[in-house]
């Protein structure tokens, strides 16, 4: 007798891997929003580690005569639904987490650019003449 799991073990562990993974992602949408970057390193290993298992098991399913046995004879109906399902709402949720990703990107471009617009102005001078120049301190010369 050999150790390969049955067809509905593996369809019930990668629904558990897909529940492990929406979990994750509502995570990482909370952090993501909570500013907290030490959390968002952790979170994304383990995210990244998950999708490896579901990719690997995923494979193993597609690969699994009794699986393909069992389906074509009206089998794992409910389970490929919910799974289906679940696979939506990880996508969504995904693209959620994307989207906020982007929008504290441009946060940060937009500090950034306010920040040197404010130290290109305190580092105009006025030459002899009342015309502004930059100084050459922001220019980092040294005299």
């Amino acid at each position: 007798m050999t150790n390969t799991p049955s067809a509905q073990q593996l369809v019930d562990k990668q629904l558990s891997q897909l529940q492990a993974l929406h979990n994750l992602l509502n995570s990482e949408k909370e952090i993501l929003q909570q500013h907290e970057p030490d959390a968002l390193v952790e979170v994304t290993q383990n995210k990244n580690s998950l999708l490896v298992e579901i990719q690997t098991l995923d494979l193993t399913i597609s690969r699994s005569v009794e699986f393909a046995q069992n389906k074509a004879a009206g089998e794992f109906q409910q389970e490929l639904n919910d799974i289906k399902i679940l696979l939506l709402s990880c996508q969504e949720l995904n693209s959620v987490n994307g989207q906020i990703i982007q929008h504290s990107q441009l946060a940060v471009e937009r500090m950034k650019t306010s920040l040197l617009e404010s130290h290109n102005r305190s580092a105009i001078t006025y030459d002899g003449k009342g015309k502004t120049s930059a100084s050459l301190s922001s220019l980092d010369l040294k005299a």
